[in-house]
């Protein structure tokens, strides 16, 4: 273990120092003046990610409360993947829609930071704090267009709902606190296997609770129903955001809480998760059926992919365990990369996500009707893409550990979810184009980091086992 204090927050000191020389940056600029804020942006998250590269080998804990183990920080890779496509795909944005760039990317950070500390965190009190730091930043970007009536309700409906959550999970930890004597993950483990605490309705309780405010996090039955309007009202590319960034620090959090702090007690936990990814494989896919907004088709597709994760979480074993991380990295490249198309067809006046505005896309934009193409069957399970991949390992866990019924589940929802996404397919190369206007044209940046997103993609489909290797080794460093 390396000796400095503040070694394990060294990513998100990063981050935050980013974000701070933002802030100042906005605040100094002149009317009219330039400054290249998302480039400042950029450097505080590749430092992000060298520190965190540099901890692999070594590990370090901050105060009893902060650890950088291989887990946190390979989740730590995921959001600095997530943050540096979400600025790139923002330039565009910023500029097209007059959003205030400091505040933006000010924003961008301080939520990343939330999340890295949500991945990081081995005090449930910290859990809880980085969750607020990441919630507030994400409440103000879905309702960043305030001129807007749509968005500004978007922001509303999450920051109420979430603020109940939150609730719901302070609450929790309250109750875990009181029977356990402590809100540090590893010795509440600990003294739950030493005291024999199944059947206590307090600590049952309080797992309930703790269910309840990560479920809201990552969107699962029946605690999604704030997920479509925030993600329709929201800045797309805020959206991609939420989407990913969000989730992996919210499933970062839920794995290490349950699989090792209250993992004595997982024959209680495990069968309400049962019935909760079950639900959400579900509903996601049933009502993502009868959606044309592709905004609110991702977004229920987006619950929809909550619920595989949690089959991993319910597996429980060494296949389980490794597929979550796995499948969370797959996942953020994919959707990063649908989400980005959508954001970079759009308009100032228009989003541009209804189903009809995608008729006839191969012929006025062919580069981004086939990279969307491919992120789309990724999303659908396709090989050779990552989200097969992905697919393939949550449910082999979930046939090893004998939850027969939760794969099948998974399984049947995966091939019915083809449906909404090759109807986009079909729009876009078989139907011909209206008299809407042509989409704008895409900035070299922007395409290349699709190109980049799609490279990786292929790369997990192809070659996963290196990925696999390096999810099992971090999520071991846990236990």
């Amino acid at each position: 273990m390396i000796s400095g204090q503040f070694d394990a927050i060294i990513p998100m000191l990063c981050v935050t120092l980013a974000g701070l020389v933002v802030l100042l940056a906005e605040a100094f600029r002149g009317r009219g003046e330039k400054m290249p804020l998302g480039g400042l942006a950029l450097i505080g998250l590749v430092g992000a990610g060298i520190a965190s590269v540099l901890l692999w080998d070594n590990g370090a804990e901050s105060f009893n409360a902060v650890t950088a183990d291989r887990f946190a920080l390979f989740v730590n890779l995921i959001l600095v993947a997530v943050g540096i496509l979400t600025v790139v795909f923002s330039s565009q944005t910023i500029e097209r829609d007059g959003l205030p760039a400091g505040e933006y990317y000010a924003l961008i950070l301080f939520a990343i930071v939330g999340m890295m500390l949500m991945g990081q965190a081995t005090d449930l009190l910290v859990i809880f704090l980085a969750l607020e730091t990441m919630s507030i930043s994400v409440y103000v970007l879905t309702g960043m267009k305030r001129d807007q009536q749509r968005s500004t309700e978007a922001a509303f409906k999450y920051f109420l709902l979430g603020a109940f959550a939150s609730s719901f999970f302070l609450y929790g930890i309250a109750f875990l606190y009181g029977v356990t004597g402590t809100t540090n993950i590893e010795r509440m483990s600990t003294a739950i296997a030493a005291q024999s605490m199944s059947g206590n309705p307090m600590i049952l309780l309080g797992i309930g609770l703790l269910i309840v405010g990560f479920s809201f996090k990552i969107a699962a039955v029946p605690f999604h129903m704030w997920s479509p309007d925030a993600y329709e009202g929201a800045p797309t590319v805020v959206t991609a955001f939420m989407s990913t960034g969000v989730k992996a620090a919210a499933v970062a959090a839920f794995v290490r809480v349950f699989l090792k702090g209250l993992d004595p007690m997982i024959a209680d936990w495990a069968p309400v998760l049962w019935w909760i990814a079950a639900a959400t494989m579900i509903v996601g896919t049933v009502v993502g059926l009868a959606q044309t907004s592709l905004k609110r088709m991702l977004a229920y597709s987006s619950i929809a992919h909550g619920g595989y994760i949690l089959a991993g979480l319910v597996a429980g074993n060494d296949v389980g365990k490794a597929s979550i991380l796995f499948y969370l990295a797959a996942y953020a490249l994919t959707n990063l990369g649908a989400f980005g198309v959508i954001a970079l067809l759009g308009t100032r006046d228009r989003a541009n996500d209804d189903l009809r505005d995608y008729a006839g896309l191969w012929h006025s934009h062919p580069g981004l009707a086939t990279l969307m193409t491919f992120f789309l069957l990724s999303l659908g399970g396709f090989p050779p893409t990552a989200g097969f991949i992905a697919k393939w390992y949550v449910f082999s866990a979930a046939i090893g550990a004998g939850y027969y019924g939760l794969a099948i589940i998974g399984v049947l929802s995966s091939v019915v979810s083809v449906f909404f996404y090759l109807r986009i397919v079909v729009m876009m190369y078989m139907t011909d184009r209206d008299a809407r206007p042509v989409p704008p044209p895409v900035p070299a940046i922007a395409m290349a980091a699709l190109i980049v997103s799609m490279l990786g993609v292929l790369y997990l489909g192809v070659l996963p086992t290196r990925l696999i290797d390096f999810a099992q080794a971090s999520i071991s460093t846990i236990f």
